[in-house]
């Protein structure tokens, strides 16, 4: 019989050390390194067959592309995210803080789909009581979804095997253990293994599979990276758990576009999609406020209209502090400074605090320019024109450059009814849009000078 080795694998990467180490020699990550008891596997074939199978070697032009169908979930918003439903053999990856509705939200999904197909839920975490108390409290028609309290994955495979369902879902993956390991469930290499056989099944019967995966502290997936490289599809739940909303965010797909999102609301009766996501975003003052600039960005391939607001305040210290919110805090310093080159407006004595209404994250550059009208709102305490609108990534010498799918922003402002724009000129419609004003610019203090002219 081998003899049981001792050795330290670390959390993040899933290096392994022969002896315990304070820093990881892979990730350079402190305190990650654990004990781990492990017998030297068996390497029969079945376990490193590749995920996506093997065949001869062809010629590109002779493989038969065609559109994969898509399974719908019953579920809009989840839809959208994914890129129009689940497709055959794809694994998708949902991660997200405690208690912020993930298996909430697939228990919903799959009570619509047991519907007109075969669903399978696998539950690791809660036994089959739990779930259909959670079940009858969200009032699901759930009495043709198939449940399977199992934690050891040979079990799992066997069953997916043998009932061919046309999706299931593993709740979840860090509970999931194989017996060829002797480690824990939750370790490195039980999550890695689990995953890839996982995988491996679902590209092999065509079975999509949603894995539920738990977070660390810092709001990354727990377990080794390659566990987001293996599956088609990484989803993240955002949002704060004490607010009623979160979003769905796609961090990865391969089905569908990148940085989707999907907004929720959670109500007793479950997740229930919001139909118009701006609404959520935009605070509803009784009169003008200084300080507030409404900017339209995209959400993959939704356009999104969010409130900045900014307040620009006397510090009483020696070192003003500049603080973000929802937004990059590394570019603010940068457009304070471009705001004193190109503007002649100095914040050098000013405390500055940007905020993104209702917990949303923007990442794009657009939202330079309603940053800096919004700081210049604040200073000078006066409130921008009524109806206004904005967007534009602002350059270190002072030009606005142009943002991508501008016409679909324009559109959606005007939808909502705002009535004015200040947009790059690069973005400037070709055609009127009714309602809307447009005020094209190519630098920051033509947008300065549009405001006054107001």
């Amino acid at each position: 019989m081998s003899k049981i080795k001792t050795r330290y694998v670390c959390q993040s990467c899933g290096s392994v050390s022969p002896k315990w180490l304070g820093q990881c020699s892979g990730c350079q990550a402190w305190n990650t390194l654990e004990e781990s008891h492990e017998a030297p596997l068996d390497a029969s074939p079945s376990r490193f067959t590749p995920l996506a199978g093997s065949a001869e070697i062809q010629r590109l032009s002779d493989v038969q592309a065609q559109e994969m169908p898509r399974l719908p979930t019953g579920v809009a918003e989840f839809d959208r995210v994914l890129g129009g439903g689940l497709v055959a053999g794809a694994v998708v990856l949902i991660g997200g803080d405690p208690g912020i509705g993930k298996s909430t939200l697939l228990l919903q999904a799959l009570a619509h789909m047991s519907q007109s197909a075969r669903v399978l839920y696998v539950t690791g975490e809660e036994s089959a009581q739990q779930v259909a108390l959670r079940a009858k409290r969200l009032e699901l028609s759930s009495s043709d979804v198939d449940l399977l309290p199992e934690i050891r994955v040979e079990v799992i495979e066997s069953h997916l095997t043998s009932r061919a369902p046309a999706v299931a879902v593993i709740d979840s993956i860090q509970t999931i253990y194989s017996s060829a390991l002797s480690s824990a469930p939750g370790s490195v290499s039980q999550v890695r293994e689990c995953a890839a056989q996982l995988t491996r099944l679902a590209k092999q019967t065509g079975i999509p599979m949603v894995l539920i995966g738990h977070v660390t502290k810092d709001g990354a997936l727990a377990g080794p990276r390659v566990l987001e490289h293996m599956v088609d599809t990484v989803l993240y739940f955002e949002g704060d758990t004490h607010s009623s909303f979160r979003l769905v965010r796609a961090i990865k797909n391969r089905f569908g576009a990148v940085n989707e999102l999907g907004v929720f609301a959670m109500t007793d009766r479950g997740l229930k999609g919001v139909a118009n996501p701006s609404a959520l975003f935009l605070s509803q003052h009784q009169q003008q406020v200084a300080g507030s600039c409404v900017m339209a960005t995209q959400e993959g391939s939704r356009p999104l209209l969010v409130e900045v607001q900014a307040l620009v305040d006397a510090a009483h210290v020696p070192n003003p502090r500049r603080l973000a919110l929802g937004l990059e805090g590394h570019r603010l310093a940068m457009l304070l400074a471009v705001l004193h080159r190109h503007a002649g407006v100095s914040t050098s004595d000013q405390d500055v605090f940007v905020n993104a209404v209702g917990g949303v994250r923007i990442g794009e550059p657009a939202a330079d320019l309603p940053i800096l009208l919004a700081i210049l709102s604040s200073l000078r305490d006066r409130p921008l024109p009524v109806g206004l609108v904005a967007f534009g990534e602002v350059g270190l010498a002072g030009e606005v450059r142009p943002a991508p799918r501008g016409q679909e922003r324009l559109k959606e402002a005007a939808k909502l009814g705002f009535s004015m724009a200040i947009i790059p000129a690069a973005n400037a419609p070709k055609h009127p849009i009714e309602g809307l004003k447009v005020v094209p610019i190519h630098r920051l203090q033509d947008a300065i000078d549009a405001i006054r002219a107001v």
